[in-house]
């Protein structure tokens, strides 16, 4: 599991939003409470976080956009090339890092592993606050009529109140 950081991404009539916490841990200590570990990708048609180590995951956010750039912007195509790549190529399978992805119709989890998951509720989630951020998401998508934002923000505020490795510098993306 990956300490320092939580990813979530949430998805509600015809919008998404992608948002993670701003803390950065080594062992015990709190190294950085402002990072930011979302952004816009592949001329700002796609959201993407991260999870894991910063070095790998620009390392994996490159090869995406790349990946983006040769299948004329298919996200589902893109995700799963890179995924082959990363569980089959020497350097990059050793990147520890999880992402998220996401444009205006899908969204997917990737690992080293191979996986590229598409979640159910229109919600994923990573890293170790991803939880408790998911659980808090799913139950207000279902009882609430919030937007796709403010469920990603109070999802992560809820995360960052109970997980430690999560705070409550938030930092989010919507298309």
């Amino acid at each position: 599991m990956f300490h320092g950081t939580t990813i979530l991404c949430v998805r509600r009539d015809g919008k998404v939003a992608i948002a993670s916490d701003g803390q950065v841990s080594l062992e015990k200590t709190v190294m950085k409470n402002t990072a930011k570990k979302v952004r816009k990708l592949g001329e700002g048609q796609v959201l993407a976080g991260f999870a894991g180590s910063t070095a790998d995951a620009f390392t994996l956010f490159e090869r995406f956009e790349g990946k983006l750039k040769e299948h004329q912007k298919n996200m589902a195509r893109a995700c799963v090339e890179l995924g082959k790549d990363w569980r089959t190529d020497r350097f990059l399978r050793r990147l520890e890092a999880l992402l998220i992805v996401a444009d205006r119709e899908k969204t997917f989890i990737l690992s080293g592993a191979g996986d590229v998951i598409e979640p159910d509720y229109g919600i994923a989630a990573v890293g170790s606050g991803g939880p408790y951020a998911f659980a808090a998401a799913r139950a207000l998508m279902a009882h609430t009529q919030m937007s796709a934002r403010d469920v990603a923000h109070q999802s992560l505020t809820i995360a960052g109140e109970i997980d430690i490795y999560t705070n409550s510098h938030i930092s989010l993306e919507e298309l």
